[in-house]
């Protein structure tokens, strides 16, 4: 009988869990003796590289710079890929696309924009000393380096630390092209590394004689001119084929600030960089100091470009643009340009003069050192755009840019909007004048004082803050801001509880297109420079219709209550230094907080204009306010340009302006007949003016020689 507890599959069962757990076993003591084994070899094998003393202080040195350069090569191949999407479409960068001749509004010619270049002389017919004159100073080991001077960076940055005034460039020849072929003048550490990769590129691919090449062509020279022929023409009136070693130098000096040394805009400056390319010249072994003499006794002279000095070259900037957006939607093929421009050249002397003697007399007073201004008739044209103090030190056109807040200056769109939404609303009507707070902001006057009940002329003229924020809290703050880009501003800004009080970055041309709809009677007035465009050959692409229909913007009530708000301002209020004798202005002040901008936006029945002071940095003035500099440069460019012409009167505005007297031909005045008001004196002030006649006329006869008498004098009460 088979014993009822023996189990034959649950032995066999035990005994392959007992092989399994020897072999689990012996494997793993196997595995940890054969990796003791094989670290034992390893480290017998690396026994052999041992070293101590002074070898091992080498050999950590060239490990870590392995290391380090295993890394480096990697974050090289990093940054070198925008480098190379930047060739990757052949594409180079265009100089300029077209080329335009601006006349102004009276058929004149007052500049040129776009390209003036000429790559027609192969590198072999360059004159041989300006070819040594731009390496020498550009580049003295062009021939002998991969694309980046290294040394010569090197020797440049040294020589600019101790105040050699920086002539020494540290990009070679080739980054200088790399740069105009693929790159922008954006001032960053990642364009130098773009730069740098693209200069090696450009060796790989080209010759030395076709980068030099190309830099000859491509460089800009200034004046509008690309390339060294191009320049030749311009400053000297001959080919770059037979310019001489002095021409040469100061054709070389261009290369690094065509704007700072273009002998049409500073000759000393011009002549002095050419005196110092020509002692590279020496230094660099390619003349002896006997070959330069003659070119240091007898500099170059270019031909006299003095009338471009005063064209207007802001505008002409801002016109060149908006030639571009028309040129771009045409259908021609040409790619030369005639442009009608409405620059009128004496009012844009007026404005030059107003805007820059105001800085230089009294801005450093208020440590102000820049300023704008735009000016256009009552239909938008522009006649005068002043967009700094000094083009020559910078061609940063403030005029146009929506970078500046316009403080008080916006609380025009303030009142109108109430105007136009509330129909109660007059400027006699009084409101409240008190302090309401907007969450936790709450507005407080310049003065630093509250205000009870107020009329809105009073707080208009006053430049109240509480009455425009509590006006804004009434009707809303987007349709403020919906009625300013209705009239005229075009960027857009953030609508935020301080838009009232100018919390908002506007244009100054923007500012004087939007108070031109109300010098216009309510029609909407943008700005606009340009009347006519026309193709070298004739064909007209573009022309302005001066009877085109205009869009209402502002109803005729609105515009009349402003216009007589915005006069109260110029006789009592904030602007009373914009007062000409005779002539109805009307206008806005404007600052901002901390003084950082102050404005003056206004007009009179002949001209819109709106000016702005600041600094580019931002940094605070002294107490700067809109009713001082701002106000003073726009009242003395409106006693210039209204002087001799006949005053327009202003809508809404009871001012009768002056009469416009017109010589005749014998010298003879003829004053023009004008509807007048009658008189409305009172009785007690007419009897006083009668008794006054009749004394001056007493005084004079006894004053007359009876023998010479002739002119008999009736008194004036029996005249009347």
């Amino acid at each position: 009988m088979q014993d009822p507890f023996y189990h034959k599959q649950k032995r066999k069962k035990k005994a392959r869990m007992l092989d399994a757990d020897a072999w689990l076993d012996s494997f793993l003591y196997e595995f940890w003796q054969s990796v003791g084994r094989g670290y034992t070899r390893v480290q017998d094998f690396f026994s052999i590289f041992h070293v101590s003393g002074i070898k091992r202080f080498f050999v950590e040195i060239i490990s870590d710079g392995l290391s380090f350069a295993a890394i480096g090569a990697v974050l090289v191949t990093a940054l070198a890929l925008p480098a190379f999407d930047s060739t990757a479409s052949g594409k180079f960068n265009k100089a300029e696309d077209y080329s335009v001749l601006f006349l102004d509004r009276y058929g004149n010619e007052i500049g040129r924009r776009g390209i003036r270049s000429d790559d027609s002389y192969p590198l072999d017919k360059l004159p041989d000393v300006f070819v040594k004159a731009t390496l020498a100073t550009e580049d003295q080991h062009f021939y002998r380096h991969f694309g980046i001077d290294v040394f010569g960076t090197l020797r440049a940055l040294l020589s600019n630390a101790q105040g050699d005034g920086g002539l020494q460039g540290g990009s070679s020849i080739t980054q200088q092209l790399a740069k105009n072929l693929f790159l922008t003048n954006e001032r960053t550490l990642e364009r130098k590394i773009r730069e740098a990769f693209l200069s090696i590129w450009l060796e790989w691919h080209y010759t030395k004689d076709d980068i030099l090449k190309l830099y000859f062509d491509r460089a800009y020279m200034g004046g509008g001119n690309f390339g060294a022929a191009a320049a030749s023409e311009y400053y000297f009136g001959k080919p770059i084929t037979d310019v001489t070693l002095a021409e040469s130098a100061m054709l070389a000096g261009l290369f690094k600030a065509p704007t700072k040394y273009a002998p049409h805009v500073d000759l000393a400056a011009a002549r002095g960089r050419a005196n110092v390319v020509l002692s590279r010249m020496v230094d660099a072994g390619f003349l002896t100091e006997g070959q330069v003499t003659a070119a240091r006794r007898n500099p170059a002279t270019p031909v006299d470009r003095s009338d471009e000095l005063n064209s207007p070259n802001y505008f002409l900037d801002y016109a060149f643009e908006e030639a571009r957006k028309i040129i771009e939607v045409s259908d021609t093929t040409s790619n030369s340009f005639v442009v009608r421009t409405t620059i009128d050249p004496v009012l844009q002397s007026y404005a030059d003069d107003a805007v820059t003697s105001v800085v230089r007399e009294q801005g450093d007073a208020y440590n102000v050192h820049q300023a704008a201004m735009v000016v256009t008739d009552t239909q938008g044209a522009i006649r005068a755009m002043v967009g700094g103090v000094d083009y020559g030190k910078s061609q940063f056109n403030r005029a146009i840019v929506p970078n500046r807040q316009p403080g008080s200056a916006f609380k025009l769109f303030d009142y109108a909007t109430a105007f136009e939404m509330i129909p109660e609303y007059d400027p006699d009507t009084v409101v409240s004048g008190a302090t309401q707070c907007i969450g936790n902001w709450c507005p407080r006057n310049y003065s630093g004082n509250s205000v009870g009940r107020i009329s809105l002329i009073s707080a208009f003229q006053q430049s109240i803050n509480t009455v425009p924020v509590n006006l804004s809290i009434k009707t809303g703050r987007q349709p403020i801001a919906d009625f300013a880009k209705k009239i005229g501003l075009t960027n857009e800004f953030e609508v935020t509880r301080s838009l009232a009080l100018g919390a908002a970055s506007v244009s100054v041309i923007d500012m004087t297109s939007s108070y031109a709809a109300f010098a216009s009677g309510g029609y909407k007035t943008p700005a606009y420079g340009i009347t006519r465009v026309r193709t070298l050959s004739g064909e007209q692409i573009f022309e302005v219709d001066p009877d085109a229909p205009r869009e209402r913007v502002v109803s005729e009530r609105t515009v009349n209550y402003m216009n007589r708000m915005l006069r109260a301002v110029v006789e009592h209020g904030t602007g009373r230094r914009a007062q000409i004798e005779g002539v109805p202005t009307v206008g806005k002040t404007g600052t901002t907080s901390s003084y950082r901008d102050a404005w003056f936006c206004g007009f009179t029945g002949n001209y819109v204009a709106s000016v702005w002071f600041g600094n580019d940095d931002y940094q605070v003035t002294k107490d700067l306010t809109g009713g001082t500099l701002p106000t003073i440069a726009w009242q003395k460019f409106m006693a210039y340009a209204h002087t001799n012409t006949e005053i327009k009167p202003v809508i809404g505005v009871d001012f009768t302006p002056t009469p416009f007297v017109v010589t005749t031909a014998d010298g003879a005045p003829v004053v023009e007949q004008q509807v007048e008001r009658p008189p409305s004196l009172q009785p007690a002030a007419a009897k006083k003016l009668l008794d006054l006649a009749d004394r001056l006329a007493a005084t004079l006869k006894q004053a007359r020689p009876p023998a010479t008498a002739a002119l008999d004098v009736t008194p004036a009460n029996k005249a009347l």
